[in-house]
């Protein structure tokens, strides 16, 4: 198997030292480096950056530059995804993120993890396991989502929180770690 494939299978592969992998991230972070010096007003070359880094345009994306991400196309984004500035979408494996969904700035969704053992990541070795994020969702500034973690529908996660472990629909969850501090009910009236 090439290290690519490893890589999408799920499997300990070689991050830092295979020229095929590192090529491919350079070619994204070059595109996501030259999209983030557009004037915000230039709406359209923004889209073309769009479509290339990601191989689509999402449906009434709302991206505020600089944003940065390692390869692109293991990027799913729903309909009106709004996506703050400084936001990092480290993409070895698929993020998925629902319509609706709300995104703070500098917040970053990790889908890479190394090894315990130095000898095997001084080998450039990592597993990236996707991150799954539902519709409806907010996610506070500053905002750390861990490898492997699914977040369900209409969750609201608080500035700074990391999460390392699944959150289920309709939670407000906060805190280093994230837990759940309650269950949003999504019926009630508007509070303050």
């Amino acid at each position: 198997m090439t290290e690519q494939e490893k890589m999408n299978a799920g499997l300990w592969y070689d991050a830092n030292y295979d020229e095929d992998l590192i090529n491919v991230r350079r070619k994204a972070q070059s595109l996501c480096s030259r999209m983030n010096q557009l004037d915000m007003a230039d709406t359209e070359s923004r889209s073309e950056y769009i479509r290339e880094l990601l191989g689509y345009e999402p449906d009434h994306l709302d991206l505020v530059l600089p944003f940065m991400c390692d390869y692109g196309k293991n990027i799913r984004l729903g309909e009106y995804v709004f996506i703050n500035a400084n936001c990092y979408l480290m993409d070895g494996a698929l993020i998925t993120i629902g319509s609706h969904t709300f995104i703070g700035p500098y917040c970053g969704f990790y889908t890479a993890s190394h090894p315990l053992q130095y000898k095997y990541r001084n080998q450039g070795l990592e597993k990236a396991q996707p991150v799954t994020v539902g519709e409806n969702c907010w996610f506070g500034a500053n905002v750390s989502v861990m490898p492997g973690v699914t977040i369900g529908n209409g969750c609201v996660i608080a500035a700074g929180a990391v999460v390392t472990k699944d959150i289920p629909d309709n939670s407000l969850a906060a805190g280093v770690p994230a837990k759940v501090i309650r269950t949003i009910d999504q019926d009630s009236d508007l509070t303050d």
